[in-house]
């Protein structure tokens, strides 16, 4: 088998995208409108975060739901296969708390020779 056809490479890039694991996490709580997300995550425009929404909802780790109300309200929730990735998502934020500080300052430091 080649990496390159390997099974682990679907979560490698579910959870490359810079912001995949952060919408995911944020919705952990439960679902939210678009306008809470972004609240709540901050620095991501409404057209990333539309982006985002749409292709974690492609991936089967979203739901959409939408309520005959008036405005129009939209919610996105996690599904049972977006739940299953809470785990690895809390790993990674696990490590980042640990070692953030470290890779920081060696970027610094690469910066700094260039």
């Amino acid at each position: 088998m080649f990496a390159a056809d390997c099974q682990a490479r679907v979560a490698f890039d579910l959870l490359a995208g810079t912001w995949n694991a952060v919408v995911l996490h944020t919705l952990r709580t439960g679902p939210q409108r678009p306008a809470e997300l972004r609240a709540r995550i901050g620095g991501i425009s409404p057209k990333v975060l539309h982006e985002t929404l749409r292709r974690l909802e492609f991936s089967g780790l979203l739901e959409r739901r939408a309520y005959a109300a008036a405005p129009p309200r939209v919610e996105y929730g996690l599904t049972e296969l977006g739940r299953s990735l809470l785990g690895p998502i809390e790993a990674m934020a696990t490590w980042a708390y640990a070692h953030a500080d470290e890779v920081l300052a060696a970027q610094e430091r690469g910066e700094a020779s260039a």
